[in-house]
């Protein structure tokens, strides 16, 4: 048997993650839907990730650029949605993330976020990424869903070439097709052989794209499941999006945690971290 990959140490804000640590949070709801809700999501979480030692990133988008329907909800915009996360970020005191689209935002958001998340479908743009790193903040790729597992190390070479060693990865499901994704667990240590730290986003992996005919479905039943999993599997952090009333969420809700399920589901996640470590198992 291969001996226990450790990862490099990457560095958002004053959250560390890789690096044999335990794993961290990047949590929030899908989108910022209005100007109070992030930060009584944000306050939420970390009130409930604080007791169970786990570090937490807060994430929201401020433009969904990629719904389903032409009239769906996609956010505050650019400088409105950037001003409510640096309020974040100082009010609650934690790190925070969202999405970048184009190579025009990534200066922004470098100085109002302390992560760029790099969407899936775009994880090729080449100079997206190289912009993005290029802030000197901390980067996120998120593996496209038609990409198998050893392709993304070349868009973490990629943002690593401008100097910057803060890159994390990220498996979201590979596409099966017929509105569904698959996660395959085999892809975990291999997306991470490279020492790149890897994020498992388990709320994107259960979504349906699509699959409500204008908007996304989501099979968030299976997030307790999944979840422990990627940590049983030894990933570096774990990404969820989390509403307080998902059935009333603008965007993602079906596939989204309940913020009242989540205190037992990372309850049971550091059990399981644990349990590994205890029993020395890799």
């Amino acid at each position: 048997m291969p001996h226990p990959i450790v990862t490099e140490t990457v560095h958002v804000g004053s959250v560390e993650i890789g690096g044999g640590r335990r794993f961290a949070l990047i949590a929030g709801p899908c989108v910022i839907e209005n100007d109070e809700h992030p930060f009584f999501m944000a306050e939420q979480i970390k009130a409930i990730c604080e007791p169970l030692g786990i570090p937490y990133i807060f994430k929201a988008s401020f433009d969904k650029a990629n719904r389903t329907a032409i009239d769906g909800f996609r956010g505050p915009g650019l400088t409105h949605g950037l001003e409510i996360l640096k309020g974040v970020r100082e009010r609650v005191g934690i790190p925070v993330t969202t999405d970048v689209h184009e190579r025009e935002q990534a200066g922004p958001i470098g100085e109002a976020c302390d992560l760029l998340q790099i969407p899936a479908f775009l994880c090729r743009q080449t100079d997206l990424l190289l912009d993005a790193a290029a802030t000197g903040k901390a980067v996120n790729i998120k593996k496209g869903q038609f990409l198998a597992p050893w392709d993304i190390a070349h868009a973490a070479e990629k943002a690593k070439s401008t100097g910057n060693p803060n890159v994390l990865v990220t498996e979201r499901g590979t596409t099966f097709g017929y509105n569904n994704l698959v996660v395959d667990m085999r892809g975990f240590p291999i997306m991470r052989e490279s020492g790149t730290p890897l994020v498992f986003d388990v709320t994107h992996s259960l979504q349906l794209p699509g699959g409500a005919g204008k908007s996304s479905g989501g099979q968030s039943r299976y997030i307790r499941d999944l979840a422990a999993a990627g940590v049983a599997c030894g990933v570096d952090a774990i990404f969820m999006e989390v509403h307080d009333r998902p059935e009333h969420a603008k965007s993602d809700g079906p596939n989204s945690c309940p913020l009242e399920a989540l205190a037992e589901i990372l309850g049971r996640l550091v059990a399981i971290e644990r349990a590994l470590d205890m029993s020395g198992v890799p």
